[in-house]
């Protein structure tokens, strides 16, 4: 349960006190998440190698389907006609995408260099 909400408050996989990400990224000022290259508090190298969260855009995209069939599912009981489901579905896509690559990369990192793994 620690390891989720670690993931959740983007925590470093090896001390779990020292943030991954430096800023969250504002989808609304067209800025992307910038990470930290190492942990402020150990000194944890994050990306291992170049392409290293190469495999994080797919958890990404699973992800964004999974969003979009949801919100599918939930409108179908409260929003009439295909063209404003769309809408909605692609103006929820665009405003959680920051999220999903937050999220993905720390997903990436935990699977991949965890607690009690070594590379």
């Amino acid at each position: 349960m620690s390891q989720i909400v670690n993931i959740l408050e983007e925590k470093c996989p090896k001390c779990a006190e020292g943030k991954v990400f430096a800023t969250k990224g504002n989808i609304f000022l067209l800025r992307m998440p910038k990470m930290n290259e190492k942990c402020s508090c150990c000194g944890h190298k994050f990306e291992k190698e170049t392409g290293y969260f190469f495999g994080s855009m797919y958890v990404s995209y699973a992800m964004a389907v999974a969003e979009m069939v949801g919100a599918f599912l939930i409108m179908q009981f409260f929003v009439k006609g295909f063209a404003p489901m769309i809408t909605i579905i692609a103006i929820l896509a665009v405003l959680l995408s920051t999220f999903n690559f937050r999220i993905s990369r720390m997903l990436w990192i935990y699977m991949f260099d965890g607690p009690g793994r070594t590379l």
